[in-house]
C-alpha cells in the first residue's frame, strides 16, 4: 500500500504534465486548469494516503533498475521515512492550495496550458528530489526544479527583463549545481556508491572527523545548497525571480525549491557532522544571509521583493539551525515558513490583481476595507513571520532555532537571530502599513477588487491562514528520531529565558515599526531623502551592492576577456606554420610559368649563388 501511494504521489503530476504538454494547445483554459489543479489535488490525496499507512519505519521502494555499469547500479528508488513524508506533504499540500489559487489569479492569461505544464513538472521534479534514495536520482530532481524555475520565471517572455531574470536564476543556480556535481563525484570515488543510506553508513567508517576529504565533500555539497536556497553569495537570483507570476513565487521561491538546500544538508547530516568546521560555516552563512536580507527588505518598494528578501532571511534561520546540528528545528521552520510565506505571497497576488498589477508600495494604500481577505492574510501571515508569541506557527519554530543556538553556545548566531527578529517586525509592519493603510498613492489603489471566487480565492488563503497559526505548529510530527541529538535536547536550562528574549525581540520590532511608520512617518521620509540616510537607503535598496560587485568583478572581466580572445594569440601562433607553407607554395606556383628564359635565368642565378657560397667558404679559393 505504501509503495502504491508514494509512487502515485509523483507519477500523477508527471501524467498531468504529459497531458498538458502533448495537447499541443488543443486544451482550452478551463480544461488545462482542471488538469493542472486536479493532478495536484490527487497527488495531495496520495500523499495523505502514504502518511496514514506509514508505520513509522524507514523503508525503500525500488521501482526499477536505472543504470548498470559494472558495480555502479543506481535505481529508481524511493526512500520513505519521516523526513521525505514531511517534505512530500509540504510540496503537494501547499502546492495544491497554490495551484487552486492560480486558477483565479491566472484567469484570462494566455498560455495557461504552458503554465500548468511547467507547474506540474516542477512538482514532479521536487518530489523526485525529496524521495530519491540515491544521490543520482536526487540530482535529477535537483536539475529538474532548476529547469522548471527557468521556464516559470520567464513565463511572461515578451518582456525582455523577465527573460533576463530567468537566465540569471538559471546561471547562478547552475554555479551551485557544478559544486554539487563535483561533490557527488568525490563521494562516489571515495565511498564507491551514491546510495544515500550506504553513504551515511560508510562515511563515518572511512573518513575521520575533520579530515580533508570529509571537509571537501561537505563544502562541495554546501556549494550546491547555497545556490538553490539563495544564501550568500549565490543569492542574487532570488529577488529578480519575482518576475514570474505570483503563484510561481509562492510555490517555487517560498515554499519548496528554495528549501531544497536545507533538505539536502539535513538528509546528508552524517556527512556534515564529520566536518565540524563546515558545519560552523553553514551557521555563519545563515546568520549573515538573514541579516543582509532583513536590512535589504527594509528598503524595497516592490511587495514581492520585500517578500523575496524575507524568504532569504528566513532560510538563513534554517541554515543557522543546520550549522549547530539542530536538523529537526531547521525542518520544523521549513514547514511553518511554507505555510505563512505562501499565505503572504498569495495575499500579495490578490493585491496585485485587484490593483491592476500594481506592485509598488508607494502607489498603494488604503486597501484594508476593499480587500479584507487579503488584508487578513497579510495580518496572520505577517504575525507568523514576525513570530508573534504563542499564537503563531512561526513563533514555535523560530524559538526552537534560537534555543538550539543558545544551547550550542553560539552567542554570535544567537545575537544575529535576535536582531533578525527585530528587523523582521520592522519590515513586516512597513509592508502592511504601506499597502493597506494610509491614503491611496495612485488611482490604481482606488479601484475595487474584481470578482473573487469562494473556492479558488478565499479557500486557499483561509486554509493557509489557519496553518500559519499555532495549529500549523501542532501538525508538525517532529523528526528527532531521524537525526542525531541536537544541543538543546540534552538540557532545558535557560530555555525559558531564551523564550522571553525571543518574545521581547519580536514585540520590540513591532513597537519600533509602529512608532516609525505611524507616528514618525514624515520625519523618517525626510531622513532617507538626503545625507547619510539616503546613502544607507540606496545601499539597502540595492541589497548591499552584490549585483554591482559581481557585475564589475565577474561579468565585465569576462566580457573583457572575450573581447581580447576575439583575436586569439595562441591560435595565431599555431597558424604560423600553415601560413609559412602557404607563402612558400604561392612562390613555387608562380615560378612554374612555362617560360624557358625564366627557367634559364633561375638556373644562372642558382649557379651564381652556389659558386659565391663555395668561394666564401674557408679554403674555397683553393
Amino acid at each position: 500500500m505504501m509503495a502504491v501511494a508514494v509512487t502515485l504521489s509523483f507519477l500523477i503530476p508527471l501524467a498531468g504534465t504529459l497531458v498538458l504538454a502533448l495537447s499541443a494547445g488543443s486544451l482550452g483554459p478551463r480544461a488545462s486548469t482542471a488538469v493542472g489543479v486536479g493532478s495536484l489535488g490527487l497527488a495531495a490525496l496520495a500523499t495523505l494516503w502514504a502518511v496514514l499507512v506509514h508505520n513509522g519505519v524507514s523503508q525503500s521502494v525500488t521501482l526499477w533498475n536505472w543504470i548498470a555499469v559494472g558495480d555502479f547500479r543506481p535505481t529508481i528508488g524511493l526512500a520513505v521515512d519521516g523526513l521525505s513524508l514531511v517534505m512530500m506533504s509540504v510540496v503537494t499540500g501547499v502546492g495544491f492550495l497554490i495551484h487552486l489559487f492560480a486558477a483565479w489569479y491566472m484567469s484570462g492569461e494566455e498560455g495557461i496550458t504552458r503554465f500548468y505544464a511547467w507547474m506540474n513538472l516542477f512538482v514532479f521534479s521536487m518530489l523526485l528530489l525529496v524521495l530519491g534514495d540515491n544521490l543520482l536520482l536526487l540530482f535529477l530532481g535537483w536539475e529538474g526544479v532548476g529547469l522548471c524555475s527557468y521556464g516559470l520565471i520567464g513565463y511572461y517572455y515578451r518582456n525582455s527583463a523577465n527573460g533576463q531574470a530567468a537566465v540569471k536564476a538559471f546561471v547562478v543556480t547552475r554555479i551551485g549545481d557544478v559544486f554539487l556535481a563535483l561533490g557527488l563525484f568525490l563521494i562516489f570515488m571515495e565511498l564507491g556508491t551514491l546510495d544515500i543510506a550506504t553513504v551515511l553508513a560508510r562515511a563515518p567508517e572511512l573518513w575521520e572527523q575533520g579530515s580533508a576529504t570529509a571537509n571537501l565533500a561537505a563544502l562541495l555539497v554546501l556549494g550546491g545548497a547555497l545556490g538553490k536556497s539563495a544564501q550568500v553569495p549565490l543569492h542574487t537570483w532570488l529577488p529578480d525571480a519575482m518576475a514570474g507570476p505570483t503563484p510561481v513565487s509562492a510555490l517555487i521561491h517560498a515554499a519548496t525549491m528554495v528549501t531544497a538546500g536545507v533538505y539536502l544538508i539535513a538528509r546528508l547530516n552524517e556527512l556534515f557532522l564529520l566536518a565540524p568546521d563546515v558545519m560552523l560555516l553553514v551557521g555563519v552563512i545563515g546568520a549573515v544571509s538573514l541579516l543582509l536580507a532583513a536590512f535589504a527588505a527594509l528598503a524595497q518598494t516592490d511587495i514581492k521583493r520585500v517578500l523575496a528578501y524575507s524568504t532569504m532571511s528566513q532560510i538563513g534561520y534554517m541554515f543557522m539551525a543546520l550549522g549547530v546540528g539542530a536538523f529537526d528545528a531547521a525542518i520544523f521552520h521549513l514547514v511553518t515558513h511554507a505555510f505563512f510565506k505562501a499565505l503572504l505571497f498569495l495575499s500579495a497576488g490578490a493585491v496585485i490583481i485587484s490593483c491592476h498589477h500594481e506592485q509598488d508600495i508607494r502607489r498603494l494604500g488604503g486597501l484594508w476595507r476593499k480587500l479584507p481577505v487579503a488584508y487578513g492574510g497579510f495580518i496572520v501571515g505577517g504575525a507568523s513571520l514576525v513570530a508573534l508569541p504563542l499564537v503563531t506557527a512561526g513563533f514555535f519554530s523560530k524559538d526552537e532555532i534560537l534555543w538550539q543556538a543558545m544551547a550550542a553556545d553560539q552567542t554570535g548566531l544567537l545575537t544575529a537571530g535576535l536582531l533578525g527578529a527585530v528587523l523582521t517586525g520592522v519590515y513586516t509592519v512597513r509592508l502592511i502599513v504601506g499597502t493597506f493603510h494610509g491614503e491611496p498613492g495612485s488611482d490604481h489603489a482606488c479601484h475595487p477588487a474584481p470578482g473573487t471566487h469562494l473556492f479558488t480565492h478565499h479557500l486557499p488563503l483561509v486554509v493557509l491562514a489557519i496553518l500559519s497559526t499555532f495549529i500549523g505548529a501542532l501538525l508538525y510530527p517532529g523528526l528527532g528520531g531521524l537525526f542525531p541529538e541536537a544541543p538543546g535536547e540534552a538540557t532545558d536550562t535557560g530555555h525559558t529565558l531564551l523564550q522571553v528574549l525571543a518574545m521581547g525581540a519580536a514585540i520590540a520590532g513591532l513597537v519600533l515599526a509602529l512608532w516609525l511608520f505611524l507616528r514618525c512617518r514624515d520625519w523618517l521620509a525626510g531622513k532617507v531623502r538626503q545625507g547619510a540616510g539616503a546613502r544607507l537607503w540606496r545601499l539597502w535598496h540595492n541589497a548591499w551592492g552584490f549585483d554591482a560587485l559581481f557585475d564589475r568583478t565577474l561579468v565585465r572581466s569576462w566580457q573583457l576577456l572575450v573581447k581580447y580572445l576575439r583575436v586569439d594569440v595562441v591560435n595565431l601562433v599555431m597558424n604560423l606554420p600553415a601560413l609559412l607553407v602557404r607563402a612558400l607554395n604561392t612562390g613555387l606556383v608562380r615560378s612554374q610559368n612555362g617560360r624557358v628564359r625564366s627557367y634559364a635565368l633561375v638556373m644562372v642565378f642558382g649557379a651564381t649563388v652556389i659558386l659565391l657560397t663555395l668561394a666564401l667558404m674557408p679554403g674555397g679559393a683553393a
